[in-house]
């Protein structure tokens, strides 16, 4: 099995851990890295993109055909945001990706990184979760053979990950203790990057998966 990837989001943590994941493996043969700037990386099967405009990719839908995955794992913090911002980057970018990517690639899996604590009932008072809620509702109704919508808690970087966040700089000593006391709470970028690779081989048998679900899915523990 050859499998060819777009990858969103590669210079975040959880973005980084799943390229890493991607070069490894032996089931991807390419990986099409799509962002604002660099990644300042070079390997056989990365094929990298410099794009400024996330709502807009009609100069370079050419390079968007042939895929059989996209991990979109662009995302940032709602800490600081107002609602309509928090909303652009996360709802918006998403959904125009998908919107594109479905229409060129419509056998594709698209596998969304959400986050623990979601609600798609859109009912939640955290203006975060509704605003990933209702993203996780309009992806499912593209018409892709397949999308996950993976909800991590607690992200231990593996394998030379950074981070900017720094509730993970403070963290990071504590994540085995932490992995110990609530080990339905705690995965790696190393299983993330894994249960996305999983998803798009063998399936999961629900859309939404929760932590202990990617956890599972990577069989990693």
């Amino acid at each position: 099995m050859e499998l060819n990837v777009i990858l969103f989001g590669a210079t975040g943590h959880i973005g980084q851990g799943v390229l890493i994941e991607c070069l490894e493996d032996p089931r991807i043969s390419k990986v099409h890295v799509i962002g604002r700037k660099s990644i300042g990386k070079t390997h056989t099967k990365i094929q990298e993109t410099i794009h400024s405009d996330f709502l807009d990719y009609s100069d370079i839908e050419d390079q968007l055909t042939g895929y059989d995955a996209c991990f979109f794992c662009l995302g940032v913090s709602s800490v600081g945001l107002r609602e309509d911002q928090y909303r652009r980057i996360t709802y918006d970018y998403a959904m125009a990706a998908a919107r594109v990517l479905v229409r060129l690639n419509p056998q594709m899996t698209f596998c969304f990184i959400s986050g623990a604590g979601t609600d798609a009932t859109l009912e939640s008072r955290m203006m975060w979760a509704r605003v990933k809620g209702q993203t996780e509702n309009d992806l499912k109704t593209l018409p892709f053979k397949q999308v996950y919508l993976m909800r991590p808690a607690f992200i231990q970087p593996k394998k030379g990950v950074r981070t900017n966040y720094t509730m993970y700089k403070i963290l990071g000593p504590l994540f085995p203790l932490l992995k110990s006391l609530m080990p339905k709470w705690v995965t790696t970028t190393e299983e993330v990057g894994q249960a996305m690779i999983h998803a798009v081989v063998s399936g999961y048998d629900t859309q939404t998966l929760e932590n202990r679900d990617i956890i599972k899915l990577s069989g990693l523990r």
